[in-house]
């Protein structure tokens, strides 16, 4: 059996829209704080934000890929623009302090309130960040989950908004720029980034050679899939891992 293509691909449309509206907000937020506020905001910021917004917007419009429709490479180019590059650029964009620099006190007051929230400060732990990034995709690749993605457009939808989710998680707790509630040091976060490193490579390894793979697509799509999953969440973890430790200040040690 072979998959042509998405038998029931949703339409992009609204995620789309919902994606210029959040732009038209943070571009808002900009100009309020370097016209009005006259307290400026980082151009890396702004441009880290068009970056993800537009890398997002790209990976929700599989058709503008340089493969065919039906294509795994396609497919698993997708889900790398989604669920790992878009991610990058929108988080470290500081989204969340951006929004607590502009809305009005009682809003701000809210989202830190929820950041403090203790369902948050489980999320907002390192390992369950990994394990939603990496078990979702272990999940799509090694189940019958991929084959119910192609035949349902309800959970194609949600299987995107996870890997777009889980990505903006992970990237937040990891290097975010963005408050964060009981974040762990830069050695243990390295730690946790070692770590999706090697699973993430055996996750490809295993895809290469077909090990508990039931995806029915020709062998050659599988390895250049495989191969796209292997070196495109390298370049992404470096990056992720330059991020982290270009912010890392190390306390010095005091001598008596």
């Amino acid at each position: 059996m072979h998959v042509e293509g998405h038998g029931h691909s949703p339409s992009m449309a609204l995620p789309l829209v919902l994606l210029g509206l959040l732009t038209l907000l943070y571009v808002g937020g900009v100009v309020y704080q370097t016209r009005v506020a006259r307290r400026g905001w980082s151009r890396w910021r702004t441009a880290a934000w068009g970056a993800g917004a537009a890398v997002l917007a790209l990976g929700l419009m599989p058709q503008y890929l340089p493969f065919p429709a039906g294509d795994f490479r396609q497919h698993m180019l997708q889900h790398m623009l989604l669920g790992m590059l878009a991610p990058l650029g929108l988080v470290m964009a500081a989204p969340i302090t951006l929004t607590l620099r502009t809305a009005p006190a009682p809003f701000g007051r809210a989202i830190v309130r929820v950041l403090r929230w203790r369902p948050i400060r489980l999320w907002a732990n390192p390992v369950t960040a990994l394990v939603l990034n990496l078990g979702g995709m272990a999940g799509l690749y090694f189940t019958p989950l991929y084959m119910a993605m192609m035949t349902h457009a309800v959970l194609h939808y949600l299987v995107h908004f996870h890997f777009v989710a889980a990505g903006c998680l992970y990237v937040w707790v990891i290097a975010g720029p963005d408050p964060a509630p009981h974040r762990l040091s830069v050695p243990a976060r390295l730690v946790v980034l070692g770590a999706a490193v090697v699973i993430h490579a055996i996750m490809a390894q295993m895809l290469y050679a077909g090990w508990f793979v039931t995806i029915p697509v020709p062998p050659h799509q599988l390895r250049r899939g495989a191969e796209l999953m292997y070196y495109g969440g390298d370049i992404t973890e470096m990056l992720l891992a330059l991020a982290m430790v270009s912010s890392w200040r190390p306390r010095g040690r005091r001598f008596s």
